[in-house]
């Protein structure tokens, strides 16, 4: 989950607003347009004035045209911003030529563009934009207008000072660049970790507070529970064989579905508890058994419900985690309850990663639902296959979210999205996880399974 956090923070924070990259460019053309005007009429020296001014009035133009054409929110790709920081230091090379090249004491701004890149960009787009900074350099050292100067006179400095000038240029470049890199990479990692571990806080507070109405909902709900197989076993004893088919088979499933309720009752309360020999309630399994005890309880209600099995090498093996069963379990539940006809589950592994994936032929996940996904109190979807177009949904929204919170607590990454391939539709849930997270469980359960934040960390968690 800690890499999940990954990628949802690391965006936002690396890529520049364009309104902040817009006001920066301003304040640099207010300072070149007050040095030109400053230098031409304050101390009189013999300045190109109308060129000067037309290089400083391109980047003004491109100002304005990115003002119009984006809102102030936007924010710009690496790409963008790279090639908008090369547009300000070819336009700084151009005022430099018209004014000295690297005679004149503002050729130093070279390391602006580098500088702000090496804070929001990646390390490969800041060299790059540092050798065009560093080669424009070179090439002013050689190729360049006279410095200004008053117009009874003209200065020529020595070309050992123009390299020193070089030189300071090319090692500022270099070591402004890594050093600003560094702090700026420390910091977005520290607000990454930040991040992360609130988000996984605020998840385990809302699971903790469900803990105690579980164990009392499981109490409540054995006594009706109870009542209901009492009835139906009665009206199955007085209707006897006068009872239509239909009928005897709705008696039939109602008893199952009773048992299947205690049975999921009885493992919530069994979570974590220790038998006499001194074993949990969990067991070593196979990938493969996992995913057929998933299946098992789902094959009397009228979905079909496919499996695929395809691998690597040896079927991992893993340590059967209650928690980990019962989101599986939801997720499964919540496919087949929406599915109209199908559900595929494609069990896939590789040295590296292990991967499953539930798809469903239903109307799939509302867009909405999509950007709150995990969150609590967010219904998965609108209505499900036994739930008429005009009744409201039940639930409560918070099945997704235990069943997130308790995949994720076994270094797991849950990714919903929707079908999109031609000709099909419905929702797809794909759980994975890194093979050495995944077979973790079956040497060391009681790390994984009792204590939660140990497994969230970015050398355990699995990217997708």
């Amino acid at each position: 989950m800690m890499e999940a956090a990954h990628e949802t923070f690391t965006p936002a924070g690396r890529h520049l607003r364009l309104d902040t990259f817009v006001r920066l460019r301003w304040l640099a053309l207010t300072g070149q347009s007050a040095a030109v005007v400053g230098a031409q009429f304050g101390l009189g020296l013999n300045l190109p004035f109308g060129w000067c001014f037309l290089v400083i009035a391109a980047s003004c133009w491109l100002n304005l045209a990115l003002r119009i054409r984006f809102p102030a929110s936007y924010r710009l790709s690496d790409d963008s911003a790279a090639l908008l920081l090369a547009f300000d230091i070819v336009q700084l090379a151009g005022l430099l030529f018209l004014t000295g090249g690297l005679q004149n004491p503002f050729s130093l701004l070279f390391l602006a563009p580098v500088l702000i890149s090496a804070t929001a960009l990646p390390p490969e787009r800041t060299l790059a934009l540092g050798l065009l900074a560093v080669g424009l350099a070179t090439l002013l050292a050689l190729v360049h207008r006279p410095l200004p100067w008053f117009a009874d006179g003209r200065i020529e400095l020595p070309f050992l000072y123009v390299s020193g000038v070089w030189t300071a240029i090319l090692l500022g470049t270099a070591f402004t660049g890594v050093y600003a890199w560094r702090v700026a990479e420390e910091t977005r990692q520290l607000a990454r970790a930040l991040a992360a571990t609130e988000l996984v806080l605020a998840r385990e507070q809302h699971l903790s507070q469900l803990d105690g109405l579980a164990a009392a909902a499981a109490h409540e709900l054995g006594t009706p529970l109870g009542t209901i197989m009492v009835v139906a076993k009665e009206l199955d004893r007085q209707l006897g064989p006068t009872a239509s088919p239909a009928i005897a088979e709705d008696l039939s499933l109602l008893r199952d579905q009773v048992d299947r309720c205690r049975g999921i009752l009885s493992k919530l309360t069994s979570m974590g508890e220790e038998t006499e020999e001194g074993e949990t309630f969990l067991q070593t399994v196979t990938f493969g058994h996992l995913v057929e005890e998933l299946v098992a309880p789902q094959r009397a209600l009228g979905i079909a419900v496919d499996v695929s099995k395809q691998g690597e090498g040896a079927e991992p093996v893993c340590r059967r985690n209650a928690g980990v069963m019962f989101g599986l379990a939801n997720i499964l539940d919540n496919a087949v309850d929406f599915a109209e006809s199908r559900v595929l589950i494609e069990a896939r592994w590789t040295a590296e990663r292990v991967t499953l994936t539930i798809r469903d032929d239903g109307p799939g996940f509302p867009s909405e639902v999509l950007l709150r996904a995990g969150e609590p109190y967010v219904t998965t979807r609108s209505r499900g296959r036994t739930r008429k177009p005009d009744e409201a949904g039940g639930g409560l929204g918070l099945g997704l979210f235990i069943a997130k919170t308790l995949i994720e607590r076994s270094g797991a990454q849950l990714l919903l999205s929707n079908i999109t391939e031609a000709g099909q539709h419905g929702a797809l849930v794909r759980v994975t996880w890194a093979r050495h997270v995944f077979e973790r469980e079956a040497i060391a359960p009681h790390r994984v399974a009792h204590n939660s934040l140990r497994p969230l960390t970015e050398r355990d968690a699995a990217p997708i």
